[in-house]
């Protein structure tokens, strides 16, 4: 740089002048007088008095160094030096003191004001501390979980527990739990959240210490502060893991300076007021116009300027820039002098953007023009960083002005294209947290963000089924609550229409970093974007579980709305221009974008597994369908990176850049990137990204030729790796025969949209499931207000102590509920709105197609990644779940069609080969029983193609020790709910019973049976002579061990429950026994299904395993019964206890199930089959008929001819609940219970006692009636055919067995005497 002397050169920058032949027309050459004046109204000094122009001296660019320098000069001799402020020790320039002042683990940021929590609870200071005077500085929270912030002296010690105000002279504020600490603590100031600025302030003077939130006083906390010799206060906090916020000392301006306070960094006073003055000559040119013609100067508005190449302006804006580039390399100067100037240019040109833009163009080009490139590059960076921290700091008020002005000037700098791509390429990403442009974060304090205003009137609705909409609330409200409803309705309606204001901005922004059309000899910003994009993703997919990588769900949530319209935008704006693209109504994923490699997926599971392992499977599948070869060199390189991925060479380790660790030693941390600091630095850290490109073929490829390929890095793609050329189709390479050779859309959009779903599965359905908790709170005040209401109405009139803490509590409700209703409307106008919802279900049916598509490829399927699957499952979920009651998927259009289409890809792909995630297959498993539990969604898989159905319910019938059987399970049981004996209620009869007026009972959906899926059941089970005995033989087996294990429990249960000295069972193992025995119930369900659909695989005994199967059936009915059914039993004792966890069981589920079974072997059917099923229940040792009268209350079976007496009132008795079982059930039975007991008193008269040696050695019930071949060994038909269908080993001798022969004993007998 040339010195600043009075001959100054240029050595910046070659400036073109005009030439000699545009010197008339552009009037370059100005007379002296002219010239005179013109430099004396840029460069007059504003605080001396205007002197006559005769008086002035006479100005040129010859003297015009000199005169600059007399300007610019600031007379400092009263400004104290630097570091020697009188009450200030340490350094000049304040930072954190990450070597030695702090206690913990913490990381923080490069510039040393951030910091991120990292373990219980760590503690840092300052460099720097004060002991006299007035100070204060501020802290940014970047978020508002618990910290202590505050002063503490040298000697303070803390640890792990203990933390700034919790010793001796150490005081702090904490706004999570809305407190102040200094040893004890007591209640102070108001809650925090994130976004929000705390400016700590003390008074050594006075001896006091305060806190102020936002620029708001919230009083003097501390009094009588220590002083003294020895006596030094350093700025400090401390907090918890993740939790994260930046100091601000004084390197930038302070956001709500304090009249008498100095912050702990003094302001660059000196460069602030030359700063300030060049930034006054610039205005000067951009506001006056030399007319050589006329010879005097023009007083224009700024947003008039057009710089025409004049070589007097440009030599007056050169002397400027000589001194002020430097300057506007400082973030201190940038955000104090810069931008406030920016912002007026944009304002200046409101609503007329266009001309703003024009005139904020021709600022940044004489940037560009006149400063050496690192300092503008500095520049933009300090003004980027400064724009975002004032975007995301700023207070929400009614209008979001404040919000909306940074915007525009986010708008109007990224318009510039070389400002653009500069910063695309360095900064949006590498620095910054640029997500957080399109954030808008929620105001926590609604009366501060002026909602109250916006609406006045309050409302909520009545809790409602998740799963649709109810109309039984709007048709039972009141003409006042209709009117009420009505007001906030047009309240939220504002709010969401200056939501939208900024959301538009927020699109705009996304749609210059999409243009495509600003090469310009160089790349285009939308390819800069997805290589910055990409690996925001990366980072986000390999961070997951490491939360200071992560970028917030809540900036995920907004920044993929905003990602979504500006690429529909596009979308449609290519199909415009090329009739035969498609709409983005029917967007999806080409199939061989995920297998032919050139759009990196990082580790993410693909559905058949691994990439290095599919593409050795499948390659020759890849060969003939796609024309890919894969490399064997590509491959072995692929399986060392599989191994070595983790790893790091050491002289790379030792090189990589790191943060500050303020930790004993050097740990090799990675740098914060999420939670980092609001000063926005993001470590410059990547994994590297392996993008498998295409090499660009010479020539048109025939259909047998095929492509190798090879790998880049994301860095090194290029527009043709993306889009294709003239015999490369870029990221469609691969093409299937199934696809269509006419692209859908600009391959380009494909990858934003393929990252847009990812990002979906990263984080976004976890956030909208998280904001539904607002509505839940609202419920939930809105119930405990009824409730208080109800109270206030019956309360007695004289119990005044009553009705005064009742009325309190109303009023206490009603805040509440007012504060809630109004934060529920931005949530609903940010989160939830009906837009929202038509971006979710547009990325739904991208999913469904894509799939769809991707299905046709056979083997290449495998390919896909899960998310895919994953995304289309969760959305579902949300658009279900979240979006209403306010908005309803039903309204959705073409919201039939989706609905069928995803239940046709549940019901193929639940058991699908091709799919090996054991996460998947069951998230795939439990959608399809979600499916199948209510009406719109069941029929929608009632109307898919029938052979899909008819796979489905076969896949549903393969035996369950081969797969996730308690899921399968769930599916059938619901598809025969409705359907069963006693088996119509939401909730489960014997908690109403109990606890009739608890709201909060578990409640179930209405019983929707499918009869069309129970027929092709019965159909499949008919089938074969192997489908019906394969699947009920693993129903059987799971319900044995199902009620085993459930009764091993409630032993451990019981015993745990009768100990003295521990009084508390373990909640798991609570669980745990519950769900065994909702398991045994609905096994029972799905047995009872079996039998009324298809008798005869029980009762015709011609089939070779029919009596296998009653026998086995009978033998654990008659277990249930009698471990249930025994008096003042085990069972009993545990139900007794209403234990928390194991509400679901009681008598009423499972002997109702049992009874259904019963009904259908004893009461219906034909005759023979009835005769069968009574004898070998009756023949099973362990039936008892008490436990079939227990059913009815009886304790002991009726005589012979009697009438049956009335119930125990105290007992368990199917007749007390007549309101789930019908009179007709009740007396089937009845029945029942007669045919048994007449049954079972013949059964006694007509049998023979039978010797020990006789009966069968395996189960001592049933007298021996089976010979095995070749061994001889015996036992009964039971036992045998059981032991067969799972071994073909002799129990004895473990000799194979090749045939089973009936055996009697006197036949037997009399062969041997005429043998003898």
């Amino acid at each position: 740089m040339a010195s600043k002397g009075a001959s100054m050169s240029f050595s910046r920058k070659s400036y073109r002048l005009t030439s000699d032949a545009e010197k008339s027309r552009v009037a370059g050459i100005v007379h002296e007088k002219l010239l005179n004046d013109y430099l004396h109204r840029i460069f007059s000094s504003p605080d001396r008095a205007p002197t006559a122009a005769t008086s002035r001296k006479l100005l040129n660019f010859q003297n015009l160094p000199e005169h600059l320098e007399q300007l610019l000069h600031v007379d400092n001799e009263n400004e104290e030096s630097r570091g020697q402020v009188e009450g200030r020790l340490g350094p000049s320039t304040v930072v954190l003191d990450h070597t030695g002042g702090f206690e913990g683990l913490l990381l923080v940021d490069d510039d040393l004001l951030g910091v991120i929590g990292h373990s219980n609870f760590g503690t840092i200071r300052s460099t720097t501390c004060v002991y006299k005077g007035k100070w204060v500085y501020e802290v940014l929270i970047s978020s508002q979980g618990l910290m202590q912030i505050g002063w503490c002296t040298i000697n303070c010690r803390f640890n792990q527990e203990e933390g700034v105000g919790d010793t001796h002279n150490s005081y702090a504020y904490d706004g999570n739990r809305v407190r102040k600490w200094n040893v004890t603590t007591t209640n102070y100031g108001k809650a925090w959240a994130a976004g929000d600025i705390v400016s700590c302030l003390i008074d050594l003077d006075d001896g006091t210490l305060s806190f102020c939130l936002n620029g708001v006083s919230l009083g003097t906390a501390f009094e009588n502060l220590s002083r003294g010799l020895g006596m030094a206060y350093f700025p400090a906090i401390s907090l918890s893991f993740k939790e994260s916020v930046a100091f601000n000392f004084g390197s930038r301006p302070l956001r709500y300076p304090v009249a008498g306070y100095r912050p702990l960094q003094d302001p660059p006073c000196t460069d602030l007021m030359r700063a300030q003055k060049l930034l006054g000559c610039f205005r000067a040119v951009l506001s006056v116009e030399l007319d050589p013609v006329e010879g005097q100067l023009v007083e224009k508005e700024i947003s008039e300027w057009q710089l025409q190449g004049q070589p007097t302006i440009l030599l007056t804006l050169a002397h400027i820039f000589h001194h002020f580039a430097p300057l506007l390399r400082q973030v201190y100067l940038v955000e104090a002098v810069l931008v406030s100037f920016m912002l007026g240019i944009v304002e200046a040109g409101t609503p007329a953007q266009a001309q703003a833009h024009s005139v904020m163009h021709q600022v940044l080009d004489l940037l560009w023009l006149f400063m050496e490139d690192y300092e503008v590059q500095d520049c933009l960076k300090q003004l980027m960083m400064s724009l975002l921290r004032l975007y995301r700091f700023s207070p929400i008020v009614p209008d979001l002005g404040l919000q909306i002005r940074y915007l525009r000037l986010t708008i109007a700098i990224l318009s510039h294209q070389k400002s653009r791509k500069f910063l695309l390429n360095n900064v949006l990403f590498d620095v910054l947290r640029s997500v957080v442009f399109f954030y808008i974060k929620s105001p926590l304090r609604v009366e501060e963000a002026g909602l109250q205003e916006l609406i006045p009137t309050t409302w909520w609705p009545h809790r409602s089924s998740r799963e649709g909409r109810e109309s039984k609330e709007v048709k039972d409200e009141t003409a006042e609550e209709r009117l009420r409803r009505r007001a906030y309705e047009r309240g939220c309606q504002r709010l969401k229409k200056r939501i939208e204001v900024v959301e538009e901005l927020q699109v705009q922004i996304l749609k210059l970093l999409l243009n495509n059309k600003d090469e310009n000899g160089g790349e285009a910003s939308r390819y800069i974007f997805l290589t910055k994009f990409r690996k925001f993703l990366q980072e986000n997919a390999n961070g997951r579980g490491n939360m200071p990588m992560l970028c917030p769900p809540e900036y995920m949530v907004c920044f993929l709305h905003r990602l979504i319209s500006a690429l529909r935008h596009y979308w449609d704006e290519y199909k415009a221009s090329n009739p035969r693209a498609s709409f983005s109504e029917e967007a999806y994923i080409p199939p061989q974008v995920f297998y032919n490699g050139k759009v990196d997926y990082f580790d993410l599971q693909r559905l058949g597994g691994l990439l290095s392992h599919l593409r050795k499977t499948l390659k020759d599948d890849l060969a003939t369908k796609a024309n890919i070869l894969i490399d064997p060199l590509e491959l072995q390189a692929a399986t060392m990176d599989d191994l070595d991925e983790d790893e790091e060479p050491a002289p790379a380790a030792a090189q990589r850049p790191m943060q500050a660790l303020a930790i004993g030693g050097s740990l090799p941390l990675p740098r914060p990137g999420w939670l980092s600091s609001p000063t926005l630095g993001r470590a410059n850290r990547f994994l590297s990204t392996a993008a498998v490109s295409l090499m660009t073929p010479r020539r048109p490829l025939s259909t047998s030729e095929k492509v190798k390929v090879r790998t880049l890095s994301a860095e090194q793609r290029t527009r043709e790796d993306i889009e294709g050329s003239h015999w490369n189709e870029g990221l469609l390479l691969g093409r299937p025969p199934e696809e269509p050779e006419q692209p859908l859309t600009e391959n380009s959009l494909l990858e934003v949209l393929d990252g847009a779903v990812m990002m979906y599965n990263l984080s976004v359905h976890q956030q909208l499931g998280k904001m539904v908790g607002v509505s839940d709170d609202v419920n939930e005040y809105a119930v405990a207000l009824r409730d208080t209401e109800d109270k206030l109405r019956r309360c007695p009139k004289g119990r005044k102590d009553i009705l005064a803490e009742l009325t309190k509590s109303q009023k206490v409700f009603s805040e509440k509920l007012d504060h809630l209703s109004r934060r529920l409307a931005w949530v609903h106008a940010t989160v939830y709105s009906q837009e929202k919802m038509q971006d979710i279900y547009w990325l739904l049916r991208v999913c469904l197609r894509t799939i769809e598509h991707g299905d046709r490829t056979g083997s290449l399927f495998a390919f896909m990644p899960e998310f895919y699957l994953s995304v289309a499952i969760n959305s579902y979920s949300a658009l279900k779940n979240y979006f209403g009651p306010v908005h309803s998927v039903e309204e959705l259009p073409g919201y039939e069609e989706t609905l069928t289409r995803l239940a046709a890809i549940l019901a193929k792909h639940f058991a699908d080969t091709r799919i090996v995630g054991t996460d998947i297959r069951d998230s795939l498993m439990q959608a399809l029983a979600s499916y199948v539990c209510y009406p719109n969604s069941l029929q929608a898989v009632e109307r898919i193609p029938e052979e899909q159905r008819i796979a489905m319910v076969r896949s549903l019938l393969a035996p369950y020790e081969q797969r996730p059987w308690a899921q399968t399970n769930w599916i059938l049981v619901r598809l025969w709910r409705g359907c069963g004996f006693g088996y119509r209620y939401t909730r489960l009869p014997h908690l109403l019973k109990t606890k009739p007026e608890d709201a909060n009972l578990p409640s179930l959906q209405k019983p929707c049976p499918s009869t069309l899926l129970q027929q092709h059941m019965a159909d499949l089970l008919r089938e074969g002579p192997d489908v019906a005995p394969s699947f009920l033989n693993s129903v059987l087996n799971q319900l044995n061990w199902a009620f085993s294990e459930f009764i091993g429990m409630i032993q451990e249960i019981q015993q745990a429950a009768e100990r003295l000295e521990r009084n508390f069972v373990d909640s798991r193992q609570l669980k745990v026994c519950a769900t065994c025995f909702d398991l045994s119930v609905s096994l029972l369900r799905v047995l009872e299904m079996t039998i009324t659909l298809v008798p005869e695989i029980f009762l015709d005994w011609a089939r070779p395993t029919s009596e296998m199967l009653l026998r086995r059936l009978a033998q654990l009915l008659n277990q249930v019964l009698n471990r249930v059914t025994a008096e003042r039993n085990l069972f009993d004792r545990v139900v007794t206890l209403r234990l928390p966890g194991l509400e679901s069981v009681d008598h009423y589920p499972i002997l109702v199930a049992v009874t259904g079974i019963l009904v259908r072997l004893l009461v219906h059917g034909p005759a023979s089959g009835r005769e069968r099923s009574t004898s070998v229940l009756l023949a099973d040792p362990c039936f008892q008929l008490r436990s079939i009268c227990y059913l009815l209350g009886q304790p002991e079976p009726p005589a012979p001819g009697t009438a049956l007496p009335a119930p125990d009132r105290k007992r368990f008795s199917l007749q007390s609940y007549t309101d789930y079982i019908s009179v007709e059930e009740l007396a089937l039975v009845e029945q029942m219970l007669a045919h048994l007991t007449s049954a079972s008193a013949q059964a006694a008269a007509a049998s023979l006692p039978t010797s020990e040696e006789d009966l069968c050695p395996i189960c001592y019930a049933h007298p021996i009636s089976a010979v095995f071949q070749p061994c001889g060994h015996k036992s009964c038909k039971a036992c045998i055919n059981q032991h067969l269908m799972n071994n073909k080993d002799c129990f004895f001798c473990k000799a194979t067995i090749v045939s089973v022969e009936d055996w009697e004993k006197a036949a037997n007998t009399s062969a041997t005497s005429s043998a003898a």
